[in-house]
């Protein structure tokens, strides 16, 4: 067993990241994880992330508050979806995604994202 503690999670910074609190909860530099890693942010209003795509699964859960999520194809077919509390979304690998809070208050956001296999 591995416990992290949330006031002990590691703090983390990601490439086109704005306004976004993140910690990392298990996995990478929080400890072991071999299929995937956790983190938690805290969207501030107005914070968003740029559209780009990794070759990465992403499972995102909305804690709390609401964050419109827009997800884009590699045949440039998009949607756009509001995530309220409690509700998921899953990106797939290649697909681009943009996260926005339009809202007045912070969206909590539980992420679950795939690590890369390793070489055997």
């Amino acid at each position: 067993m591995h416990l992290v503690r949330h006031a002990e999670a590691p703090a983390y910074d990601a490439p086109g990241h704005e306004g976004f609190e993140m910690r990392r909860l298990q996995g990478r530099e929080a400890g072991p994880g071999d299929a995937a890693w956790i983190g938690l942010s805290l969207v501030a209003p107005g914070g968003r992330t740029t559209l780009t795509a990794s070759a990465a699964e992403k499972f995102y859960v909305v804690i709390d508050g609401t964050l419109e999520i827009t997800g884009c194809l590699p045949d440039g077919v998009s949607r756009t979806e509001v995530l309220r509390a409690l509700d998921s979304c899953r990106i797939a690998p290649g697909e681009a995604r943009m996260l926005v809070n339009h809202g007045n208050a912070p969206a909590r956001v539980l992420l679950v994202m795939a690590e890369p296999p390793r070489p055997v």
